[in-house]
């Protein structure tokens, strides 16, 4: 084993890709994305990652740090200063090389570059020198998301958006107290919120060469104690004041050699429901106010976000389907965004009368039927699931 930041020597071009190609995993470009069931190996053992893109589409990546070397001990992750592994790093021209000629061969269409902080001004210069080559010298048009380090300059944040369809930022924890918890060498506000301000005011002047420039940014859930109302007041405030794309959330799971490699691993439902929670916010009109929370401030975890609105507000029901306006067909468990569509056109042909009327237009109608009326009467067995 190598010692804490010392870089080892002699690592070739496969090595490097598979290390640090799976020391990227715990940055997400997708809600399975960091998971070892969501990653495929291609014929030289090197690890791809399908990604969402911002226009629904999915496409296979080379996600990678250009170096898992870390000035920056933060508690819960695998590449802290003080942990004892080997640290290797790409040159720019190296990594670029690598992306261009596995997407020559087909093997990737985009590519996502993140990276350990060996100072941020240097490391970001690096990171963008990769993707100025990526762009430049083997002229892909394609996908890049890049991440922004902690402490980048307003010129890095800058140059990121020129150069990438994708930027983000990991405020890893919603606010100062309980970043200051996990990851203290970070100022929330200056390290992390303020190069999401500065980008999201580039994109809104248009600054980025790529049509539809957009960010994101993600957080660490249940690694500093917060509770999910402080995840998603955050979450929703950033979709107000920084056009944030969307927000990723990670579940933390203890590493060894870490703080809190003693620390429970935060169960999987309770992301599902933060992401649940998200997508009603980003997709179907809710605000942060209709969320329900516990008496400790968390989610359910024994029914879906919408549902448990819906069983808050009994005073919104039953809505009836042939008059309802998009937005309260929206709140109605079992309709979303694209049953809704389907709703709305066509009921101008003719009037919805029965349970399976919703299921043809891809309405889950056994979750709707508690909540509904079609045509003036109640489905037959609502008042039984009521």
């Amino acid at each position: 084993m190598s010692s804490p930041g010392r870089e080892v020597v002699g690592v070739d071009t496969r090595q490097k890709i598979e290390v640090l190609g799976r020391s990227a995993q715990y940055d997400l470009c997708g809600q399975a994305c960091g998971t070892e069931a969501s990653r495929v190996r291609d014929d030289l053992d090197r690890w791809i990652y399908p990604a969402l893109l911002p226009d629904g589409k999915r496409i296979n990546l080379l996600k990678i740090l250009l170096t898992n070397a870390c000035e920056n001990d933060c508690h819960y992750c695998a590449n802290r200063a003080s942990r004892n592994f080997r640290r290797i790093s790409f040159t720019p021209e190296e990594l670029a090389y690598t992306f261009d000629q596995m997407h020559r061969k087909g093997l990737v269409r985009g590519l996502f570059l993140s990276s350990g902080v060996c100072n941020a001004a240097r490391t970001m210069d690096r990171m963008i020198a990769t993707v100025e080559l990526v762009r430049r010298r083997y002229a892909f048009p394609g996908y890049v998301h890049l991440k922004i380090l902690p402490g980048a300059t307003f010129a890095h944040v800058e140059r990121a958006v020129q150069l990438a369809n994708r930027v983000s930022v990991n405020l890893e924890a919603p606010n100062p107290e309980r970043l200051a918890r996990i990851a203290p060498p970070k100022d929330f506000t200056a390290h992390l919120l303020q190069p999401l301000r500065w980008a999201s005011r580039l994109i809104a002047e248009g600054q980025g060469q790529r049509a539809s420039v957009s960010q994101t940014t993600q957080f660490v859930v249940g690694a500093a104690g917060e509770t999910d109302r402080e995840l998603l007041s955050t979450t929703a405030r950033l979709y107000r004041e920084v056009a944030l794309a969307r927000v990723y959330f990670s579940a933390f799971q203890p590493i060894v050699d870490t703080p809190l490699e003693d620390h429970p691993p935060t169960l999987p439902l309770r992301e599902h429901r933060l992401y649940q929670s998200d997508f009603i916010l980003r997709r179907y009109g809710f605000t942060f106010e209709d969320l329900v929370f516990d008496d400790s401030g968390n989610l359910p975890s024994e029914a879906d976000p919408k549902l448990t609105w819906a069983q808050a507000h009994p005073e919104c029901f039953p809505v009836e389907v042939n008059r309802a306006s998009r937005e309260e067909l929206l709140r109605i468990p079992g309709i979303g965004p694209t049953s809704a569509s389907r709703i709305l056109k066509l009921r101008r042909q003719g009037r919805f009368c029965q349970l399976s009327d919703l299921r043809k237009v891809g309405a889950v109608a056994k979750r709707a039927a508690p909540f509904i009326l079609l045509n003036g009467k109640q489905p037959p067995f609502q008042l039984s699931l009521w």
